[in-house]
């Protein structure tokens, strides 16, 4: 009776595999965009707004999917909907590549936002069913976390070349090629479980509508246009207060009605923004204040993609050690420092060396805050609505990334017209700097997880 266990052990590795290469699919055309938006705005004719809508349309689509995803796994299956997005994803990223425009670049971005939060809200639920004991479910998170994690820092050297190679289509090219090893790996059907949970539709259409209204907003504050920039901004609130009023009516609430009045919880998803919001502010100015080619971009990021990639095992080995909200202060301290530094550096002349410490600092705050902050909303989450605390902090934490792009578009536009170019990272080290005073604040909660066991939940928030 021993044999078959035995005999699966290789294809339940191979599966594994295949689903870290997936999500690292979805990381790398996140990271690998970043480099490219010199030659984006060469090749389609655009500017900066235009390559700031290339991010914000996908992570956009990405945070009003999420849990739309999640609910998607339970009614379709997870093995269902992670064919769907891979599938997608890889025809998507072709019809990216194929775009001869920025108004069919942005609707392909569009649907790839979607299909990777198919990937995202339905890889954990393959890895749980794949392996059900606790023991070797944590340590096949944190593999799959480690090499998904990787596409950080592959992302811009890789983008790099191949940019250096045949401009930016082929760093969408490539999705396709991968998209068909993940297939080949995932052949074999993994069984998870359906429930018949109802979905109401209507709090995820309003979220979309609220974050492009938002984008919008944002976008025409920083050309300066204030009637229309008011205008967007009452539909925004609008849409938001409409949003939430028919979600708390809601057969199948976006936010389970445990949370609601839960301040830690909400807290840790205002860190999650936060955290976001400066990674991406990094990723999406630094190549366009470089004024450098794409590989020499890829490279000079390197100090900080590098330890977002590596630091996370040390991470869940602290939160395990001292609790979760001690490497979130640490972060949130080193973060605002290091976006500081890089600003400095930025500034008049170029100082290489100055800049390599602000983005080691930048990959210490990021490497120490994301992996804890699912142990955090676990520890303070009542037990009903664990589950659903991971899909809101995902979509969170995507808002964050779209108000990000769309901040720093808007000032590096006027920089163009004569701004201070450190405008973004001075704004995202001021939104760290309140973080870091939240988490000085905060109050550790009861762990729930076992001294010494790998949060393998918080990993995969990379």
């Amino acid at each position: 009776m021993s044999a078959p266990p035995a005999l699966s052990r290789p294809r339940t590795t191979t599966r594994l595999i295949g689903i870290a290469l997936a999500y690292f699919m979805v990381l790398l055309d996140t990271t690998v965009l970043a480099v490219a938006e010199p030659d984006l705005i060469a090749s389609l004719d655009t500017d900066i707004l235009g390559v700031g809508w290339a991010t914000t349309v996908y992570t956009m689509t990405l945070a009003s999917t999420l849990v739309l995803g999640g609910s998607l796994a339970d009614r379709l299956g997870a093995y269902r909907l992670f064919l769907a997005g891979v599938i997608g994803f890889g025809a998507a990223s072709l019809a990216c590549a194929c775009a001869h425009g920025l108004p069919a670049l942005l609707v392909c971005r569009g649907l790839l936002g979607v299909f990777a939060a198919a990937i995202v809200s339905s890889s954990l639920g393959l890895i749980a069913s794949l392996y059900p004991e606790p023991g070797p479910r944590g340590g096949a998170i944190s593999a799959w976390a480690a090499i998904s994690g990787a596409a950080m820092a592959a992302g811009p050297v890789l983008g790099g070349r191949l940019i250096e190679l045949d401009g930016w289509r082929l760093i969408f090219v490539i999705n396709a090629p991968l998209a068909a090893v993940v297939l080949l790996l995932c052949r074999t059907r993994i069984s998870t479980p359906h429930h018949e949970r109802p979905i109401s539709w209507l709090p995820h259409l309003g979220l979309a509508a609220g974050l492009a209204a938002l984008t919008l907003t944002i976008t025409e504050a920083g050309q300066r246009n204030w009637p229309f920039a008011g205008l967007l901004g009452c539909v925004t609130l609008a849409l938001a207060a409409g949003t939430a009023a028919i979600d708390r009516r809601s057969a199948a609430p976006l936010i389970p009605h445990t949370l609601r009045h839960n301040t830690a919880v909400w807290t840790a998803f205002g860190w999650g923004a936060v955290v976001n919001y400066a990674l991406t502010t990094v990723l999406f100015a630094l190549p366009l204040l470089l004024h450098t080619t794409a590989v020499e971009a890829g490279t000079t990021l390197l100090p900080m993609t590098l330890l977002v990639a590596l630091n996370p095992p040390l991470t869940a080995r602290l939160a395990a050690a001292y609790g979760s909200l001690y490497p979130i202060r640490m972060g949130f301290a080193a973060f605002p420092a290091g976006l500081c530094v890089t600003a400095f550096a930025l500034a008049g002349d170029h100082r290489p060396i100055v800049l390599g410490i602000g983005l080691l600092l930048c990959g210490l705050g990021i490497s120490w805050t994301l992996p804890a902050l699912v142990g955090f909303v676990v520890d303070h989450a009542p037990p009903d609505a664990t589950g659903a605390v991971g899909g809101i902090l995902n979509a969170t934490r995507q808002i964050g990334a779209t108000v990000a792009a769309a901040v720093a578009g808007a000032t590096l536009t006027q920089h163009s017209a004569g701004g201070w170019a450190a405008a973004p990272l001075t704004i995202a080290a001021a939104l760290c700097a309140l973080g870091f005073c939240s988490a000085v604040l905060a109050k550790p909660g009861r762990s729930r997880t076992p001294s010494g066991q790998p949060q393998g939940d918080a990993l995969s928030e990379l």
